[in-house]
């Protein structure tokens, strides 16, 4: 764990902290794919560019956002600038997701792209992004896991520091490796379905129904509680949604599936 990567001297000190620099890597190695795919399917990496720069505030808006209404709601209207702290964690994966979705197909409809071959492009951007922003969560210890029998080998304990979410000296669940792992396998998959993909809108539709089972059952080993639950204890926010998507994934891709084989 390791909070807070650097600091520079100036203007009273200045804390680069690890999580922000790691979630903004993410975001630099998911556009770095989406680009080099969309030259190799011959989609027009300008337009590609310009939709990642609205992805990238969708991203930011709709994490954060969606954290702040599920877990800080009363801080929020004490204090509305907690709302642009993001570098302190606190961003929601799923409102992010939900938000780039939302905003994708809007400027997708609107500038005429192929809109199944682009959601196809950032499907291994969003699992390759993900990834290593679940690493930031780690040295910020965020996202942190319940807490786990001691001397246990599968442990991980947090030092008590300062800018700490973990509680120190108290083995957890390294939910943040375990879903680290979890997408490289996602991603691992869709590669697989890449080269041998029967129809556009798979590689998406498959991620959407991969990732969902990853959430849900990580949320078992999650110890942050603040985050909500919808059936306490039984079902959290994230699980609820977890449901919704893989629902939602597992119907696009029959109703793609289908539509490829009338068209064959």
């Amino acid at each position: 764990m390791y909070p807070v990567l650097f600091k520079i001297p100036l203007f009273g000190g200045i804390t680069i902290h690890t999580y922000g620099v790691l979630v903004a890597t993410g975001f630099v190695l998911g556009i770095s794919w989406a680009v080099h795919e969309s030259k190799r399917l011959g989609q027009d990496p300008a337009k590609m560019l310009d939709l990642v720069f609205y992805l990238l505030i969708a991203a930011i808006v709709g994490s954060r956002v969606f954290h702040v209404f599920i877990s800080q709601r009363t801080e929020f209207f004490q204090n509305p600038l907690i709302l642009f702290q993001v570098w302190r964690g606190g961003l929601v994966f799923y409102g992010g997701l939900i938000c780039c979705l939302l905003v994708a197909v809007w400027f997708i409809r609107r500038h005429k792209m192929k809109l199944l071959i682009t959601l196809d492009i950032f499907a291994p951007a969003i699992s390759i992004g993900h990834a290593v922003g679940r690493i930031g969560c780690l040295m910020a210890g965020c996202c942190y896991g319940r807490e786990a029998s001691h001397g246990a080998w599968y442990s991980l304990t947090f030092p008590g520091v300062v800018d700490s979410f973990a509680p120190g000296g108290t083995p957890l669940f390294p939910t943040q490796l375990m879903e680290v792992t979890g997408e490289l396998i996602i991603l691992s998959i869709l590669m697989i379905v890449r080269r041998f993909k029967r129809f556009d809108g798979q590689l998406m539709a498959t991620y959407l129904m991969l990732y969902a089972v990853l959430r849900y059952f990580n949320e078992f080993f999650r110890g942050d509680f603040e985050r909500g639950f919808v059936i306490d204890p039984w079902l959290s926010t994230s699980q609820s949604l977890s449901i919704l998507l893989f629902a939602v994934g597992l119907f696009m891709y029959i109703k793609l599936w289908k539509r490829g084989c009338e068209v064959k």
